[in-house]
């Protein structure tokens, strides 16, 4: 969700202009980062807290060479999720948990079912049988696994549908 999406949800949901909207989300954005720099916390009940701390110098690689860096210390903003952000995704949580376990029910039922009756199953052959192909090629056929067996017709056979 974009900056954009969120003016549109709040204008259509209060009823004001997306330009007015749009103005105040922004002039609360401000608000929050200058509360920051000045403050370093902003505390929004039942939302979180956006804190500015302070992260230590230290020594870190470089991916690519390996070579050894230092880095230096800087300040980095930091959110904790108030209580009623926290229950709601862990609802969320909850509610894609269940969803898994529905379709893995599901999946479970389904594959029982394909299990218990096979779709168009042919008894298998005692020993491989060979066909000969009507169109007078040397060609012979072994069944598969299941015992079902598919010849290799040409377009020139009489067996073949040029209809279909």
């Amino acid at each position: 969700m974009t900056k954009k999406d969120i003016v549109k949800a709040i204008s259509e949901q209060i009823g004001m202009t997306q330009l007015k909207t749009k103005e105040i989300v922004q002039q609360t954005f401000d608000a929050i980062i200058d509360t920051l720099v000045r403050e370093h916390r902003i505390e929004l009940r039942n939302f979180g807290v956006f804190e500015v701390k302070k992260r230590a110098a230290r020594k870190a690689r470089n991916p690519r060479t390996g070579e050894r860096v230092d880095v230096a210390e800087k300040y980095v903003v930091t959110f904790k999720p108030g209580k009623e952000m926290e229950e709601r995704v862990r609802l969320l949580e909850q509610q894609e948990a269940e969803k898994r376990a529905a379709k893995a029910a599901a999946a479970q039922t389904s594959a029982g079912l394909s299990a218990s009756t096979p779709p168009f199953s042919s008894p298998p052959t005692a020993a491989p049988q060979q066909f000969s192909v009507p169109n007078n090629s040397p060609q012979s056929v072994q069944p598969d696994s299941s015992g079902s067996v598919t010849p290799p017709f040409s377009d020139s056979s009489p067996l073949s549908d040029p209809g279909n």
